[in-house]
């Protein structure tokens, strides 16, 4: 075999090389923070709680990536629910280990004697604490939180419209269908005129996921229920999930729009395909906001669904008056938020873009991966939108 051939067969490893340096980085700081904290770093303890601690902490770090592929990219359930949680649990414990790591040099620096141990088993408490609030909160029916709008452009007719925003339901493998059929009867109780799914349903094909999606089907609304494609999607076959929202009497978004009238006023609300839908390779599916809005009559307002925030610049530039989005979580485990912010610079919320757009941002109703909320609640967003 010529050097070149070699050269050319190594290629396509290369790019790989960057994520897995990242990839190790972050493993090795999530399990030796904590592990650093709570088993070395001063402790004192007898030199068997070291070696138990050291193995525990060892095993996770090599069983982290592990469980990660076999579950998410492999398709185990088990392997899955087991690594999510296994996330959760360390950065929960690396957080607050760093946190533990700054109050135990405050204290030295005061004078304390060796605070050590006792900031170890405060971060322990904590991190238990957390972890069960987080799981109390993430297993819920959500919240809902009610927000106004005024919209200049919206008619008198469809003054206080009521539209429900739900994103991020992730039905995954922990069975949430006792949740989803709660979720749907809070949806029902806020009498909606509008119902509106922001995308990432789910994490799986149709078939794994259907008997937590089909209580989708019974959401009720006065005018509309209304779905786009979220980023998960695309990783599980998206236009199944478009023709089973479709089956079950949504109005499927695929860069398209439908007229909602009241009180001879009346909305435009379009809906486009996540951002990510181009390197699916699906074809026709990418974010077209001027094929979503072709026939659209230009003075009448738009209500856009379009799954991540950071695609309200298309909307600026297409003059929409509300685009509702997901994606976030609102950060979903504290302080995760400040990394979503670095890719998201919504991060939950109203926001107005200037005197016409307006974004509103969901902390989403379910989770991804770690069944943890961690000062990041979720909810049913209840939208009520005043005309001028």
């Amino acid at each position: 075999m010529s050097q070149t051939d070699q050269r050319d067969q190594a290629a396509p490893a290369r790019p790989r090389l960057p994520f897995l340096a990242v990839a190790v980085t972050a493993v090795l700081l999530l399990f030796g923070v904590p592990w650093w904290l709570l088993v070395l770093g001063g402790q004192d303890w007898p030199g068997a709680v070291v070696a138990v601690g050291t193995v525990v902490f060892a095993a996770g770090a090599v069983a982290l990536p592990l469980l990660m592929v076999a579950g998410h990219a492999k398709g185990s359930d088990a392997a899955s629910l087991a690594g999510d949680v296994l996330l959760g649990v360390i950065w929960v414990l690396f957080t607050w280990s760093i946190v533990g790591g700054v109050v135990s040099l405050v204290l030295s620096l005061a004078g304390v004697g060796n605070p050590t141990r006792a900031v170890a088993l405060g971060v322990v408490v904590v991190a238990a604490v957390l972890l069960a609030y987080g799981h109390f909160e993430a297993m819920r029916v959500p919240r809902v939180r009610t927000t106004e709008i005024r919209l200049p452009r919206l008619g008198a007719g469809l003054d206080g419209l009521r539209v429900v925003l739900l994103a991020d339901t992730h039905y995954g493998p922990i069975d949430r269908a006792k949740w989803s059929e709660r979720t749907v009867a809070a949806v029902n109780a806020l009498e909606p005129d509008v119902v509106a799914h922001a995308g990432d349903i789910a994490d799986g094909r149709v078939a794994q996921r259907r008997p937590q999606s089909r209580h989708l089907g019974d959401v009720r609304a006065a005018l509309a229920r209304v779905y786009v494609t979220g980023n998960h999607e695309y990783f599980s076959q998206a236009q199944e999930w478009l023709d089973h929202m479709s089956e079950l009497g949504w109005e499927a978004l695929h860069n398209r729009h439908v007229v909602v009238e009241r009180g001879g006023s009346r909305l435009v609300v379009a809906g486009i395909d996540d951002r990510t839908a181009p390197s699916s390779g699906l074809p026709g599916h990418r974010p077209d906001i001027e094929h979503a809005l072709d026939g659209a009559d230009p003075d009448l307002p738009v209500l856009l669904l379009a799954h991540q925030p950071k695609q309200i610049t298309t909307a600026v530039e297409a003059g929409v008056d509300l685009q509702v989005s997901g994606h976030t979580h609102g950060g979903q485990i504290w302080p995760f938020h400040l990394l979503v912010r670095v890719d998201q610079p919504w991060l939950q919320g109203l926001t107005a873009l200037n005197d016409r757009t307006h974004l509103y941002t969901t902390r989403g109703a379910g989770f991804w991966g770690p069944p943890f909320r961690v000062f990041a609640p979720s909810e049913i967003s209840l939208l009520v939108l005043r005309s001028a």
